[in-house]
């Protein structure tokens, strides 16, 4: 194969000197004969004499052969040189001819593997033609697959949704035959009607429904479901009207019967949804009959209590500013108080005194409140089992557009009325704590709209007694609380703590003057006393006294908690000052005017007061220790209460400690620090240790 490349190149070659040689005529030349060849071509395709032919450019081309080239370079005669050439050339293809002919078999094996392969490639592309094709069709079968699933799979949502609602509305509109036996036959007291009462009313409310929404199934069920409505209806109505009727029997425990029927609370509740009339007759008659068994027992109960009241009523000679007499026993004087405790206590009753109904006149007399808080604090508890859980009644309908007849009977009767006021214009109401009952809203209302003026009428009284109360014509005057306070202060503890739960406005601002009044009263009463000390201790005294009832029932929040705090702190305060002036005012004034000079920067006025310091550092030397026992136990016989003189005596000690920590800066000053009243300074730690065994325990 490599000799057939090769003398297939050199026959080219050969060609290419043969045309040149005779296109050229260059038989004859020999040596240079190729440059006069080659000027003579390119001198008439420079000169252009000649318009170029097609025979030179071939020409041109077979002269840039490389074996034309090197031919011409030696200068040999081309055609002489194709010839030799030529011989070379056949000799090579002999030599060709019997390599092949050598090789004959192996060429005839290698051909017949070629079509063998060929053959076989043949089958191969048919092959995979084919597959392409079976690919082509099986993606489209795959495409048309995926678009039925799509399809199948939104048409079984479609009937699991369908499924769904009418599996549900069939189980809804579906009246078993356990449920109709069940309502025609078995008695209402049997759980099983009451499991199937129930689901006969949800039935009923589901049919109600669908028939809104035009569902044509429903009339298939309407007249059963309406049939057992009308069965259930009567075997409730007849069970529950001898319940009634039984609490009307003498000598009857109407209390088991009527626990009974807390039972069946969703009887009533299945008649207000589907027969209001039957509902409304039951509750009228349920009314009629226990208004009048709580009526005798009103009645009874009420007429007792009043048998125990005090005969006589609170007169002005009861109001909070006038002077304390011993006309009445102890307990007509403190009927006011005890009248507006908010929470009742055994103490606010006198010893062997039961208020009940089986209470006889004998057994003692009470203010107006208690006669009247039995039965209202029964009123409520009772109403809310009468209205509320026996019958089961939707919120608002006791008062209200949809109140039947007889939902105000009980509340109107003579035993649940709200009793008249005391006759004496002076006797304040009891004022309630607990919230008004939801049963009863109308009778409580207008229970308030008779309290709440008398109420703010007694207020006002209080707070006119209060102003016009002369403190000359309350005879003789000490330093220990007084009892107009004292009042004040079980009274405004008990409105504070009814406003908690209570809150009234207008009350708030009668209070608010009521304390401005009682203040002014205590600064009236303390200008009555000579020295600013005694005023003092009666300030404190009334404060302390005030603000200790007041936080026994009120918060620590309030406005008249914080206001007499305050004050007392205020007055505390000065008197601290007012007690440590005698016994070491001297050290305190030089203190204060040896600060403002310093404060100033005068320090050349402190050289003159050596002999005034060393006065004052030993004076307090020897006299501090019995200055300090009889400031202790002074306070201690000024002040009633033992922890309120105890704080004062704590800060008369803590604010002495200050004024002589002060007297040792001062006279660290330039000007005094070479005195030699210096080193007889009492230590301050020493002073304190000292001052710590004068402090009481309480």
């Amino acid at each position: 194969m490599g000799e057939g490349h090769e003398v297939g190149e050199a026959r080219s070659s050969l060609d290419a000197c043969r045309e040149v040689g005779e296109h050229c005529g260059m038989g004859g030349m020999q040596g240079g004969g190729g440059g006069t060849v080659r000027r003579w071509v390119w001198g008439s395709t420079v000169m252009g004499t000649d318009p170029v032919s097609p025979t030179l450019v071939h020409i041109q081309a077979n002269l840039e052969d490389s074996l034309v080239q090197e031919a011409l370079k030696t200068g040999v005669d081309l055609r002489q040189y194709s010839k030799q050439v030529e011989l070379e050339l056949q000799h090579i293809e002999h030599a060709s001819i019997r390599d092949y002919i050598k090789e004959s078999k192996n060429i005839t094996s290698l051909h017949n593997q070629i079509t063998a392969c060929d053959a076989i490639l043949e089958r191969m592309e048919q092959m995979l033609s084919s597959f392409q094709c079976d690919l082509s069709s099986i993606s489209c079968e795959i495409q048309t697959l995926q678009e039925q699933s799509v399809a199948m799979n939104l048409r079984l949502k479609n009937r699991q949704a369908v499924r769904s609602q009418l599996s549900q509305l069939v189980d809804e509109l579906v009246v078993p035959a356990a449920m109709i036996s069940t309502i025609l036959e078995a008695p209402v007291t049997e759980q099983d009607f009451l499991e199937q009462l129930h689901e006969l009313n949800n039935k009923m409310n589901y049919v109600k429904e669908q028939a809104f929404r035009e569902t044509m199934a429903c009339t298939d069920v309407h007249n059963v479901l309406d049939r057992l409505k009308v069965k259930a209806v009567t075997k409730i109505r007849e069970f529950v009207l001898q319940k009634i009727y039984s609490f009307r029997k003498p000598m009857t425990n109407y209390q088991i019967p009527q626990n009974a029927l807390l039972k069946y609370r969703f009887f009533y509740q299945f008649l207000l949804g589907n027969e209001r009339s039957v509902a409304q007759e039951l509750r009228e008659q349920y009314v009629e009959t226990m208004s009048k068994i709580y009526l005798s027992y009103f009645k009874s109960y009420t007429s007792r209590l009043m048998k125990i009241q005090y005969e006589e009523v609170a007169e002005k000679d009861d109001l909070m500013g006038v002077e304390d007499t011993a006309k009445k026993d102890i307990l007509a004087s403190c009927a006011w108080t005890a009248a507006f405790l908010g929470t009742r206590s055994p103490a606010s009753q006198p010893p062997g005194l039961t208020v009940g109904p089986h209470s006889s006149p004998g057994a003692g007399r009470a203010p107006w409140s208690p006669g009247f808080q039995p039965p209202a604090q029964l009123l409520g508890p009772t109403a809310r089992v009468v209205l509320g859980e026996v019958l089961g009644q939707p919120p608002g309908l006791t008062a209200g557009p949809h109140s039947s007849p007889g939902a105000g009977r009980a509340p109107r009767s003579p035993g649940s009325q709200p009793p008249a006021l005391p006759a004496g214009p002076y006797s304040p109401p009891r004022a309630r704590r607990e919230p008004r009952p939801p049963a009863l809203p109308r009778y409580w209302d207008t229970l308030l709209e008779i309290l709440w003026p008398r109420f703010e009428y007694i207020l006002e009284l209080n707070i006119q007694s209060i102003q016009n109360t002369d403190p000359q014509r309350l005879g003789f005057l000490d330093t220990r609380p007084h009892y107009i306070t004292r009042r004040y202060a079980e009274f405004s503890s008990a409105i504070v703590s009814i406003n908690q739960t209570f809150p009234n406005e207008r009350t708030h601002t009668l209070l608010g003057q009521l304390q401005v009044e009682v203040e002014n009263f205590v600064l009236r009463v303390a200008a009555e006393f000579s020295s600013r000390k005694e005023q003092l201790i009666f300030l404190i005294n009334n404060y302390d006294m005030m603000l200790s009832v007041l936080m026994e029932r009120a918060v620590e929040e309030s406005k008249e908690v914080e206001g007499f705090q305050q004050l007392l702190s205020a007055r505390s305060q000065e008197f601290i000052e007012e007690i440590l002036s005698p016994p070491f005012g001297g050290m305190i004034a030089f203190v204060k005017e040896s600060e403002s000079l310093i404060e100033k920067g005068q320090l050349d006025r402190l050289r003159g007061e050596e002999a005034r310091v060393t006065q004052l550092v030993r004076g307090f030397s020897t006299t501090w220790k019995a200055s300090v026992e009889s400031l202790s136990q002074d306070v201690m016989r000024s002040f009633s209460n033992f922890k309120n003189g105890t704080s004062i005596i704590q800060g008369v000690l803590t604010q002495l400690i200050q004024y002589y920590h002060r007297f040792h800066k001062v006279l660290a000053q330039p000007p005094l620090r070479a005195l030699p009243a210096r080193a007889e300074l009492i230590n301050i730690h020493h002073l304190m240790v000292e001052l710590k065994k004068h402090k009481p325990n309480f």
